[in-house]
């Protein structure tokens, strides 16, 4: 088993996946989106699965920095943004093969774990 996260290292809750896998011995591949922002297509993949508006972290201090309470966007126009601040994403997007999780949710980690 293999989980890719991504995630900024600032965030608890990314921190708290890190260190649920590792405590794990589950081998991770951690992606900071502050170095290395997500592609469209990523982000798509879980917009698909969770809807764009799932992934959005509408009580981030980022989001509200931007002004964007009240923002009429589409749904490309917010991947846009998402892939362009990843502050304003809810993290970590882990990913486990096809299987996809928005936040932290140890539960379905473990079902994970007992699936492989």
């Amino acid at each position: 088993m293999e989980v890719q996260i991504f995630g900024v290292r600032k965030s608890a809750d990314t921190r708290k996946a890190l260190r649920f896998f590792s405590e794990r011995r589950v081998k991770t591949h951690f992606v900071d989106l502050m170095e290395r922002p997500a592609s469209l297509g990523e982000l798509r993949r879980f917009a698909q699965k969770f809807g764009v508006g799932a992934l959005v972290d509408r009580d981030s201090k980022r989001f509200d920095e931007l002004g964007l309470r009240y923002a009429q966007l589409s749904d490309d126009r917010w991947l846009e943004k998402l892939a362009e601040e990843p502050l304003l994403l809810r993290l970590p997007l882990v990913r486990n093969a096809n299987l996809l999780l928005i936040g932290a949710d140890e539960t379905t980690w473990k079902s994970w774990m007992v699936k492989q």
